[in-house]
């Protein structure tokens, strides 16, 4: 395994996800620069999807494909916007409208009652057919202010304070937020992962 496809067209995984894996030794490159386009996420559950996306990268490609499915799960929302996060206000990768949603759909809900977590699912296919595909996950707790504040980051970031920060998500330093993440928890389970698959791949005779 010497190059990985990462099945997004969307920028600010694509950064994340190249920062976090800069340490191994593969090419990380993404689909769009290979020409193929996003898979219909008709999943009904994370793992799902991205089960979907990185299967569709590896079989257009014929390269091994690493796929991220994630979301922000609010509680007052019964988990909601969930998997529709990229797409809550109708139109997919939004980001102001979506956030103008959330805000709109929590109303004056107290800071008490706004609980929510980021999750990512990881998913790491070998080939298409892969029966045991690498898999790995990530929950970041904190809730959903009632402003945006900073303007790092991407998608919820301005509305989602985490734990234990005394600002939102995208008021983070990037590799501060890496090193938290849900995204950034994932990665860190999927590279045990990897690392393992590629020793095996180096000392085969």
């Amino acid at each position: 395994m010497k190059t990985i496809v990462v099945a997004s067209g969307n920028r600010g995984k694509l950064a994340e996800l190249g920062d976090m894996l800069a340490t191994l030794e593969l090419e990380v490159v993404a689909q769009g620069t290979l020409g193929v386009g996003d898979a219909d996420e008709t999943g009904l559950t994370f793992v799902e999807n991205a089960l979907i996306k990185a299967r569709h990268a590896a079989r257009a490609t014929g390269l091994p494909a690493l796929a991220d499915d994630s979301g922000i799960c609010v509680d007052a929302l019964a988990g909601a916007p969930g998997l529709y996060s990229a797409r809550y206000a109708g139109r997919h990768g939004d980001d102001a409208a979506n956030n103008a949603r959330l805000l709109a759909d929590l109303g004056g809900l107290p800071e008490t009652q706004r609980g929510a977590y980021f999750y990512c699912c990881l998913v790491l296919l070998r080939h298409a057919e892969d029966p045991s595909p690498l898999l790995a996950e990530g929950r970041w707790h904190g809730r959903v202010l009632t402003r945006p504040q900073g303007d790092g980051g991407f998608g919820y970031d301005p509305l989602f304070q985490p734990h234990g920060f005394a600002g939102s998500a995208a008021e983070l330093q990037p590799l501060e937020k890496n090193r938290h993440s849900h995204r950034g928890q994932a990665v860190t389970a999927l590279m045990t992962g990897l690392r393992r698959e590629l020793r095996r791949t180096h000392t085969k005779p």
